[in-house]
C-alpha cells in the first residue's frame, strides 16, 4: 500500500513538474530576453556564447523576444510556447509576424532530448518559420525541456533534420489558444490528433 501511494505521488508531482527552456547563445552578442504570457517570468540576460536555463511553469501559454546589448527594447523574432497543452503535448514555434526584419534574436527551438522536429531558421528568411498568420509551421513534442538559439554568430549548428513525413504542423492557434485541439479531418492534423489521444 505505501509503494502504491509513493507511485501515484510521484507519477502526480511527473506530471505537474516545471519545464525547462535553455537559451543558447550562439554568437558574441549579449541580450535580454522580454518575456510575455499566462504568468509572469521575469527578463533574462543571456551572456554572449553562454547558455542560461529557466523555469518555465506546467501550463504557460506566451512566447519572448531578444533584444542586444546597447539596443532598444524593440518585439523582433518571437519563440512561441503552450506548454503541457492538448493531450500533453508542448506546442511551439519561431514567428517572425510581429518583425520580420529581425536576424540578431531568437532564431531556432527544438526538444532537448530529441533535438527534433525544429521550428525556426538556421539562415533568415526560410520556411520553417511563421511569417504570415494563417502559415502553418506550429509544432509538437511531449518533451519538458527545450533549447532557443540567438543569433546566427560562428558557433551556429543547424538541428533541422530531414523530414521524414513524422513531423507534423499544426496552426497558431496552437501557441495562443489555451482551448487549441487539432482540427479532426482526413490528411495533415489526423494522425497528430490519433498520435495526441494515446497520451
Amino acid at each position: 500500500m505505501q509503494f502504491k501511494t509513493l507511485a501515484i505521488l510521484a507519477l502526480a508531482s511527473a506530471v505537474s513538474a516545471d519545464n525547462t527552456v535553455t537559451i543558447q547563445s550562439m554568437d558574441g552578442t549579449d541580450r535580454t530576453l522580454v518575456w510575455t504570457g499566462s504568468s509572469t517570468i521575469a527578463d533574462t540576460s543571456v551572456p554572449a556564447g553562454e547558455s542560461v536555463d529557466v523555469t518555465v511553469p506546467d501550463g504557460w501559454i506566451g512566447n519572448f523576444y531578444s533584444y542586444s546589448a546597447g539596443a532598444t527594447n524593440t518585439p523582433g523574432m518571437l519563440a512561441e510556447f503552450a506548454f503541457n497543452s492538448y493531450g500533453g503535448s508542448t506546442y511551439f514555434d519561431v514567428s517572425a509576424i510581429v518583425n520580420p526584419d529581425d536576424t540578431e534574436g531568437v532564431y531556432q527551438i527544438y526538444p532537448a532530448d530529441t533535438e527534433s522536429p525544429v521550428s525556426g531558421c538556421q539562415t533568415f528568411a526560410c520556411d520553417n518559420a511563421y511569417y504570415l498568420p494563417d502559415d502553418v509551421q506550429t509544432r509538437a513534442s511531449t518533451s519538458t525541456s527545450y533549447v532557443v538559439t540567438l543569433g546566427a554568430g560562428p558557433l551556429a549548428v543547424s538541428k533541422v533534420k530531414a523530414r521524414d513525413g513524422e513531423d507534423q504542423m499544426f496552426p497558431r492557434e496552437a501557441v495562443i489558444d489555451p482551448n487549441f485541439k487539432p482540427a479532426v479531418k482526413k490528411g495533415r492534423f489526423t494522425s497528430a490528433l490519433r498520435w495526441a489521444n494515446r497520451m
